[in-house]
């Protein structure tokens, strides 16, 4: 009990330190920023070049969509993939700038039964949709962070050298699921209220490859954004770092931490303007188009429940 409160307290202070530090790190970037140049960076990229980045963010999100079809093959319901993408592509759009307990499981929650699935079955999507994320992420950060292709400044705490051993403890944790897929006796796991049923090998290697996909695109679209110098490895291995500093902050759409971790680490490599300037360019594309879109699927699919139980209403 001790052990657990001594964490919650631990979890609230880190939480408050990022909602002190990214203010104050953001407010001494906009002082010092020179918002003419990142103006000019903004009006430099071309309309094909943006159509082209936005090819890319959709993608992306059609491979975030595509964790809910194999969770149809994992568990084994039949809402045909015309329903089941449009709930994934709104959950996703809605979890990137609400947090996930709004998208990624309220809302997957009220779509999904509104489309006849249970709580229990919802839940098990939900838990192969997380797996699936999380487990390409730490195939991929881990083999960024054992090669070394991210520097940290000396200030850092972690260091490379640590950052180098966190990448080793991801490759390993990622290698045990894929073996435990692959050979494990027992396929069910019972913890506290919660029932997790390990896939087959094939469909684990299925979820570390669309994990990986997913993250790879992400960074794609901004290193697209970027300057042509862009070292791509670079840049995935910041957003990678950027994303779990987000998860930690617990701040809508990662406000503000993507763009310090971002300025923090590559500010030596790019000028500050055309570095902000991509970075926008990527919320624009990546976050705000497709939350328009979101909202207007969503819209539709709840008028769509709505006449679907009218036509179930006995007359």
């Amino acid at each position: 009990m001790e052990r657990k409160r001594w964490h919650t307290w631990a979890k609230r202070l880190f939480t408050l330190l990022f909602l002190v530090l990214i203010p104050v790190l953001l407010f001494t970037l906009a002082r010092n920023l020179d918002w003419d140049e990142v103006r000019q960076s903004l009006l430099a990229y071309k309309p094909g070049s943006l159509a082209v980045g936005m090819v890319m963010a959709l993608c992306s999100f059609l491979i975030f969509a595509s964790y809910d079809l194999l969770a149809r093959s994992y568990i084994g319901h039949t809402l045909p993939a015309r329903q089941v993408l449009p709930v994934a592509f709104v959950c996703y759009a809605f979890n990137l700038n609400f947090t996930t307990w709004v998208g990624g499981v309220a809302l997957r929650y009220r779509l999904y039964s509104r489309l006849g699935l249970d709580t229990p079955t919802i839940t098990r999507i939900l838990t192969l949709g997380l797996l699936t994320n999380w487990m390409g992420y730490m195939l991929l950060a881990g083999g960024i962070f054992a090669l070394r292709l991210v520097e940290l400044p000396s200030s850092w705490p972690v260091g490379t050298g640590g950052l180098q051993l966190i990448g080793f403890v991801l490759l390993a944790i990622t290698f045990a699921y894929l073996v435990a897929c692959g050979t494990a006796s027992k396929r069910t796991w019972q913890w506290r209220d919660h029932e997790l049923t390990l896939p087959s090998l094939r469909l684990a290697l299925c979820q570390v490859a669309l994990g990986a996909s997913n993250w790879a695109v992400m960074a794609l679209l901004i290193d697209w954004l970027l300057p042509d110098q862009a070292f791509y490895p670079s840049v995935l291995g910041v957003l990678l770092i950027s994303c779990v500093a987000g998860v930690v902050a617990h701040i809508p759409a990662g406000l503000g931490v993507l763009e310090t971790v971002f300025l923090g680490l590559l500010h030596g490599q790019f000028g500050q303007g055309s570095l902000v300037a991509a970075l926008l360019a990527y919320r624009t594309l990546y976050y705000l188009i497709p939350l328009v879109l979101a909202v207007m699927t969503y819209l539709i699919l709840e008028k769509r429940a709505k006449a679907m139980r009218r036509r179930e209403k006995p007359a």
